[in-house]
């Protein structure tokens, strides 16, 4: 397993992220807890989960899974960075969601409780909070912080300038701030090249890269039997995606079979290229598919690939303003 830094700290992480969205929805209590006991023994170190997790009628349901694991695996919580977010509804209260003092303070001692740890490694804002002021957020983060309950605080779903705006005031406090941001990218999905990436370059953040396979459209097609050892069920989004690129995915899976390689770890592969990401995040639903993102690190992509992806995948035509001005 390859590690590198958790952004500008000296916490190191595995290049791969083990995400856990799929358990309890999808993947039940026993095959979580093996894919867990399978991401450690492959030397994956870094796990993210959410409060939200598990369902519209189960939030919560997949920290629960993660706390029995560690319950029954004490000795491996110390070797684990957990991560974990806040601001999704968690009740029917008006305080039950968002960024408020209040909120931020229950759900970081439900997920605590729901994790069976007395910590959380890193604690992620799931979506900015228009209604919330900073000089807030980062007082109760800064109370977490003190009283051991949290080490670091990171984002997922930010844009750039909301990077800026938070950690300008994150150091008016003497605060460390964010560490890291967690957005969509992948091959088909690009956006965050233009402002999101330059944003965590320039702040020392790190860079947690959600659904890399776009949701499945980037697994590869299913074989003749219906069946895929890479495929990711993504549901209407991944189905949605492939209609609307049909012709680049075409592109892409004809490329991927003409140098023998599997549309999943290439699509992995390529993130990792990229020195400003930290980790994508791997959601598996099964074994073969933590076995698959595994393999990805051992993917050396050529140029020629390289350039023959940026052709299939333009992406936006680089960081702004060059992008689009000059």
């Amino acid at each position: 397993m390859e590690y590198t830094h958790l952004g500008r700290t000296g916490t190191k992480v595995s290049r791969l992220c083990l995400g856990t969205m799929n358990f309890g929805p999808y993947t039940d209590e026993r095959e979580s807890f093996r894919i867990m006991d399978a991401a450690f023994d492959r030397g994956i170190n870094f796990f993210d989960t959410a409060n939200v997790y598990g369902g519209n009628d189960a939030v919560g349901v997949s920290e629960e899974i993660l706390g029995k694991w560690f319950t029954a695996n004490q000795e491996k919580r110390d070797g684990i960075i957990l991560a974990t977010k806040v601001y999704g509804r968690m009740g029917e209260g008006p305080n039950d969601a968002r960024l408020s003092a209040v909120h931020i303070r229950k759900a970081c001692e439900e997920s605590l409780r729901r994790l069976k740890t007395d910590h959380i490694d890193l604690y992620q804002f799931h979506h900015i909070d228009r209604e919330t002021p900073w000089e807030e957020i980062w007082q109760e983060m800064e109370r977490l912080v003190q009283a051991g309950k949290v080490i670091y605080t990171g984002s997922s779903n930010f844009a750039g300038w909301h990077i800026a705006h938070a950690q300008g005031i994150a150091r008016e406090r003497h605060f460390v701030g964010l560490v890291c941001e967690q957005s969509l990218y992948n091959l088909a999905l690009r956006t965050v090249e233009l402002e999101v990436l330059p944003a965590c370059r320039a702040f020392g953040l790190g860079f947690i890269a959600w659904s890399p396979l776009a949701g499945g459209a980037l697994a590869g097609m299913p074989d003749k039997t219906g069946n895929s050892k890479t495929r990711r069920t993504g549901g209407g989004r991944s189905e949605a995606v492939r209609l609307r690129l049909a012709t680049p995915v075409k592109a892409y899976e004809d490329l991927c079979r003409e140098n023998g390689l599997i549309p999943a770890e290439v699509a992995l592969a390529w993130l990792l290229t990229n020195k400003t990401v930290t980790a994508p995040i791997t959601g598996p639903r099964t074994m073969e598919q933590i076995e698959s993102a595994v393999a990805a690190l051992s993917i050396k992509l050529t140029d020629d690939i390289l350039d023959k992806l940026d052709a299939i995948w333009p992406g936006p035509g680089g960081q702004a303003p060059e992008a689009y001005a000059w």
